[in-house]
């Protein structure tokens, strides 16, 4: 045990398990674990009110783990992540700043500016991957260049070693000492009371919290994967693993999961059973394209702003506020595409499989913007991630040079 006294700045990467930035702040000396709530720096895209409110369980759930480890967390409300961050710096005299990466374009500026100023303080900062099996710098063709279709980059990763041995926890939290001005959870304002009686009929179908999370994997794992291949597109019943709402907030480690479904595809593989080899295969491809969403933002920081492709430069969209909003209230007369946005409007979620075909209406049938429609994803979706709504979005409207063609309707009928 070193005598360092690190931060260790929690963001998307709430979790006790397999956390980079935690353990290796744990081994040098004590913590200081906080949570920096910053609603001016989220600008358009501040979080959904379901989208708050799972992150207001999930931060409960930490501060009782690191309670349970020696610590707690500390949390912060504030104009400027910067400033809170020199001033907790300042309270117990820290020699170090970690965290995890983020990789969409707004996290991406703010790290960076972030750790140029506290570098100029003269204030150790050291950043790890805890979200991804592959960071997007170490992924390229063999002539140097970011990959732009998903088959090529999820086939360069498979081939590339890997290493998947998660982060061992710590066993025990030694606390720094010094006073930090902190806010209760009640207080940061992520729910409000209007919003209380309909976020706890949430409660009812999820359950946040990186435990939880865990519980989730194994369920799905040992009930449900086998036959994934089978069941994933209807759009009832347990057809997905639910597990995205986890990997956003990171509660749950991309390498865990890789590892855990990558151990039972040996198993298939070793008992001849082809189903669940394809179903394993499915399930891995649906985490590439996760990890191919970050890849995206990192080497093209504008894609929440403008296509990949600049051919729609100049396509007429049709940016009707009225059309806009029948398609958001489920009054487009198309019955499936209706119930898929009332779904959404009253629990935060839908199945992939309708994502697809109402974001493939709105913009293929109604000419919406592609750029409203996934600002709405986000506001709405309880696993509102802009690196995947980017990335689907720009699928769905041809964006890509593997996406769909502009042409090509997914049929609500």
């Amino acid at each position: 045990m070193g005598s360092n006294r690190t931060i260790v700045w929690f963001r998307r990467d709430l979790r006790i398990e397999d956390n980079p930035a935690l353990a290796a702040a744990a081994k040098e000396g004590s913590v200081l674990p906080v949570y920096i709530w910053c609603p001016k720096e989220e600008g358009q895209f501040y979080p959904g009110r379901v989208s708050r409110w799972w992150l207001k369980q999930s931060l409960a759930h930490l501060d009782q783990s690191l309670k349970s480890l020696g610590s707690r967390l500390v949390l912060i409300k504030t104009h400027s992540t910067v400033t809170a961050l020199v001033e907790c710096v300042k309270a117990i005299q820290a020699t170090k700043v970690v965290f995890n990466h983020l990789y969409d374009p707004v996290s991406l500026v703010r790290d960076h500016n972030i750790k140029e100023k506290l570098v100029e303080q003269g204030i150790s900062v050291q950043s790890y991957n805890g979200d991804l099996l592959y960071e997007p710098w170490e992924v390229y063709s063999e002539s140097g260049r970011a990959f732009t279709t998903f088959n090529a980059f999820w086939k360069k990763c498979l081939h590339m070693q890997m290493d998947i041995v998660s982060v061992v926890p710590p066993w025990q939290l030694i606390p720094a000492e010094g006073k930090v001005e902190e806010c209760p959870l009640e207080e940061l304002g992520l729910e409000n009371e209007s919003e209380k009686p309909s976020n706890a009929l949430l409660g009812r179908a999820w359950s946040p919290g990186w435990r939880n999370a865990d519980k989730a994997l194994t369920e799905f794992v040992e009930q449900h994967l086998l036959d994934y291949s089978k069941k994933r597109l209807k759009v009832g019943g347990d057809s997905t693993s639910l597990l995205s709402p986890y990997l956003h907030f990171g509660e749950l480690s991309v390498r865990k999961v890789f590892q855990v479904t990558r151990m039972k595809q040996i198993l298939w593989t070793n008992e001849g059973n082809s189903d669940g080899e394809e179903s394993v295969n499915l399930f891995l491809r649906a985490i590439g394209l996760r990890e191919y969403s970050r890849y995206l933002c990192f080497n093209f920081p504008f894609t929440h702003e403008k296509a990949l492709l600049g051919h729609l430069k100049f396509f007429p969209w049709n940016p009707d506020a009225d059309i806009f909003k029948n398609w958001r209230q489920g009054r487009t007369g198309f019955p499936l595409v209706d119930a898929g946005m009332r779904e959404l409007w009253a629990t935060g979620w839908i199945h992939n499989r309708i994502r697809v075909i109402v974001s493939s209406f709105a913009v293929k049938m109604l000419l919406l913007p592609w750029k409203w429609g996934m600002k709405y994803f986000w506001d709405t979706l309880l696993d509102a991630d802009l690196e995947s709504d980017i990335l689907g979005w720009q699928y769905i409207s041809g964006g890509l040079p593997d996406g769909h063609e502009l042409e090509r309707l997914d049929n609500p009928e």
